[in-house]
């Protein structure tokens, strides 16, 4: 109930709220919550460690040629994805249209490189090309207050279906010699994308804990009334996520187009639900406000062995999607029963 007091609004609950919506970055209270802060990344961790560890058992020779180096950089282009999803997420929303972006992003710049534009411009192009479709669901969802999924699902339909008929399937042919591995070379242009997605991580991890703009997020996805009477725009800040997810995105696409002669327009397909797998296996919860970075990185690693230890294992690939799903649903599905009250 609101009370009117000396022309001024308040709630009898707005103390409360405020300290909700200024503490809510990552929990910080004492006892049995401290305990279990980081309980679903060990998880993560051990599951990931002891993944590795049959394979060095069943078939050591997994460790004998380049796969760890190869799944390293995977993970390195689906960690700058999922560290812009764990944003959006934060905040309560959902971005299924990320894989479509990736394929129309990675399709633009080989393009434009074909043309003859520099690398740094055609960087500059796939980051400016995704941070405005971001924009786009962003625009949608925080400005008209659409539900995050319809508006993503439709815009990822638009972008894949025009991508399919503009470009028929085509691969992108025709490179510059300094395309691939940005003309570096196989080694050195894995370390360039490992480095890059390496600062990024840091960056973000140490904006999300100790800047003001990291904790809005938390603040907005934990209670956006309370965020707004703390004075946080929650609108504001769930359109900057949207935009950060597909500036994220497009970094991606590009590092993943310049390690293939030729750019393949359906490279992007499937990216969404290893991206959310890995982001809600991790821990970050699916109502908001809660989560870290962390949890993602771990969960990026371990969806990236899996699919290749499928292989090693003597598994059919194809259960790579099937496990990916399984991992979602029963993720959500321990976060519904954690938070479920007592009787």
């Amino acid at each position: 109930m609101l009370v009117r007091h000396r022309g001024a609004v308040r709630s009898r609950g707005d103390s409360s709220l405020l300290r909700r919506a200024l503490v809510s970055a990552p929990p910080t209270a004492a006892g049995r919550r401290r305990a279990g802060r980081y309980r679903r990344e060990w998880a993560v961790a051990a599951a990931l460690a002891g993944l590795l560890g049959l394979l060095a058992v069943v078939n050591p020779a997994f460790y004998a040629g380049s796969e760890p180096r190869a799944i390293v950089v995977q993970s390195a282009i689906h960690l700058l994805v999922a560290i812009g999803m764990t944003l959006v997420i934060l905040t309560r929303q959902i971005d299924i249209s990320v894989g479509a972006r990736f394929s129309l992003v990675a399709v633009l710049a080989g393009l434009a490189a074909r043309a003859g534009a520099p690398m740094p411009l055609v960087g500059l192009v796939a980051l400016a090309l995704g941070g405005l479709l971001g924009a786009v669901n962003g625009l949608f969802v925080a400005g008209l207050g659409l539900p995050s999924i319809v508006v993503t699902l439709a815009t990822m339909v638009l972008v894949r279906e025009g991508l399919r008929w503009w470009g028929q399937g085509e691969f992108v042919r025709g490179l510059p010699a300094d395309f691939q591995w940005f003309g570096y070379g196989q080694l050195a242009g894995q370390a360039v994308i490992v480095a890059v997605a390496a600062v990024v991580f840091l960056l973000a991890a140490f904006a999300l804990r100790n800047l003001a703009g990291g904790r809005a997020v938390y603040a907005t996805g934990s209670d956006p009334e309370a965020a707004r009477l703390a004075g946080i725009r929650p609108r504001r800040v769930t359109f900057l996520v949207f935009v950060g997810l597909g500036v994220l995105t497009a970094a991606a696409a590009l590092l993943s187009a310049v390690r293939f002669p030729q750019v393949d327009p359906k490279q992007g397909e499937g990216l969404e639900l290893q991206v959310i797998a890995a982001v809600v296996v991790g821990g970050v919860a699916i109502s908001g406000g809660r989560g870290t970075l962390v949890g993602p990185l771990l969960g990026v690693l371990l969806l990236a062995t899996i699919r290749s230890a499928l292989v090693f294992l003597g598994a059919e690939a194809h259960w790579d999607k099937a496990i990916q799903g399984a991992i979602i649903l029963l993720a959500v599905a321990s976060e519904g029963l954690a938070g479920r009250p007592r009787r």
